[in-house]
């Protein structure tokens, strides 16, 4: 059913089948039954769009009389934004929290006390603590359930968690994006991206690092995790039981190689000798060489891209 312009929108047009003002209210019952869940979209919709719209520039623990768009100014420093309690006291509310600056400042939306939000709940069923905001215009939806948990309804991008990117810009795009490069992270920040790391499968050390650049490393072992690295080299899907690319390990290194074949090269230089009234023709093969050709790697042609992996 499309969404109405007005209500008015829901009477009905000659040929509809939907209730007219003058039939049976049971007709109408009806076709409200029938177009329950989009109504209550449309409330909810109604309900978020409607409320206030709050701008803040310093860490602030919201409040319910706060319920709707949340637009966060991160420029001046490091900010935490600390959702209220969800709670029966509260009830079901919406909050919208949006990030206006470009800053490399972090900005922090985190649940008050034990409650937790609901987000990649494959790699920890309880959800987390807190969540954070990448770049401007990045922002996400989250309803209270009144019951100690925030869900999230939307968000700017939701591309999962680890997937990479080839960019057409050397800027990080807002959304949760981080560089293909390697880098060190701290658990204690990045929960969830060391939950992805550990059920990945492609989990390793810093010891074992070389020639499996393309995996996560535990990094110090207690406290950091590394990213794989993928710079400067073409990705490969791996075989899965194919057979082309037989005995990989997803996230292994692979170095540059050409199709095995041969080139031959050689002359001869004839010439005749006498010896006891007759004569006999022999050849002076002369080694050669074809020449060197090429680089310092075998590539075909191709366009330097940045990198992103998704870190939320």
């Amino acid at each position: 059913m499309p969404i109405p312009a007005t209500i008015n929108d829901l009477s009905p047009t000659p040929g509809s089948n939907s209730p007219a003002g003058s039939e049976s209210p049971a007709l109408l019952d009806d076709y409200i039954r029938t177009h329950a869940s989009f109504i209550a979209q449309l409330r909810d919709i109604t309900s978020v769009i409607s409320n206030n719209i709050t701008s803040l520039s310093a860490d602030t623990t919201l409040t319910a009389a706060q319920k709707g768009l949340v637009i966060v100014d991160a420029s001046g420093a490091n900010r935490t934004i600390t959702l209220p309690v969800a709670n029966a006291g509260l009830g079901v509310i919406d909050f919208i929290v949006r990030r206006s600056d470009n800053t490399t400042n972090t900005l922090v939306v985190t649940a008050s006390g034990t409650d937790k939000i609901k987000f990649h709940t494959h790699l920890n069923s309880a959800g987390y603590s807190f969540l954070v905001l990448m770049g401007a215009g990045d922002y996400w939806h989250l309803r209270s359930d009144a019951a100690g948990s925030w869900i999230p309804i939307s968000r700017y991008d939701n591309t999962p968690l680890g997937r990479t990117v080839l960019e057409t810009t050397t800027a990080f795009n807002p959304g949760g994006y981080g560089g293909l490069n390697g880098t060190i992270l701290t658990r204690a920040v990045w929960p969830w991206v060391w939950d992805h790391a550990q059920a990945s499968g492609m989990l390793t050390t810093e010891a074992l690092r070389t020639g499996n650049e393309g995996m996560w490393t535990s990094g110090d072992g207690s406290t950091t995790l590394r990213c794989p690295d993928g710079r400067a080299r073409f990705q490969r899907p791996l075989d899965e039981s194919l057979g082309l690319d037989t005995s990989r390990v997803a996230g292994t290194s692979q170095a540059s190689s050409n199709l095995a074949h041969n080139h031959t090269y050689g002359s001869a230089t004839f010439f005749t000798t006498a010896a006891g009234g007759g004569s006999t023709t022999l050849a002076n093969w002369v080694a050669g060489s074809t020449g060197s050709s090429g680089g310092s790697e075998a590539r075909p042609l191709n366009i330097a891209y940045p990198g992103r992996i998704k870190l939320i």
